[in-house]
């Protein structure tokens, strides 16, 4: 069974949408966990069921529990948010696959330099005004100007889970 979406245009729901990340580090001994607390975004279904959109964080935003943690990684060291305030992903398509998953391809930006990035969906929840999707893929940071790595403490890849709810946008 593939899950149809409405056509028309979608808006994010800040307060159901979650995007969060996790890395290892201390040579692999300590999983830190962060999730940023702004993110907004919107989308549109066209009739074909395929999709485009955008979903933008604020780097700012960035919360792993831990004041000294933040500030260095809202540093340049790491997301350089002073001239790079926000991070994107442009949605160049999404398509629906077997069961409730949908291909997603597109654009990640991270301090300035993009890079494509595709993963696999799953349609959690969805009604004729709201879907709530959730996703988990990872980056390689070192990709995005982030090789700030001392002692060699951090190896391997970002990992990014997100939820995402989106609203009907009425007319």
């Amino acid at each position: 069974m593939t899950v149809a979406v409405e056509t028309g245009l979608w808006q994010l729901d800040q307060t159901a949408t979650t995007v969060a990340v996790r890395h290892k580090t201390m040579w692999g001994l300590v999983t830190v966990k962060g999730a940023f607390t702004a993110v907004s975004g919107q989308g549109e279904v066209r009739p074909d069921g395929t999709a485009q959109g955008s979903i933008t964080l604020h780097a700012a935003s960035v919360d792993t529990k831990h004041a000294k943690r933040d500030t260095h990684l809202r540093s340049a060291d790491f997301l350089d948010v002073d001239n790079h305030p926000e991070i994107t992903f442009a949605v160049r398509g999404a398509e629906a696959g077997q069961d409730d998953s949908v291909q997603v391809t597109g654009q990640l930006t991270v301090r300035g330099i993009s890079r494509p990035q595709s993963f696999t969906a799953k349609v959690s929840d969805a009604g004729a005004d709201a879907v709530t999707l959730t996703a988990e893929f990872t980056v390689d940071r070192d990709q995005f100007g982030m090789g700030w790595n001392q002692l060699g403490m951090m190896r391997g890849l970002t990992t990014v889970t997100a939820t995402l709810r989106f609203s009907r946008v009425t007319a």
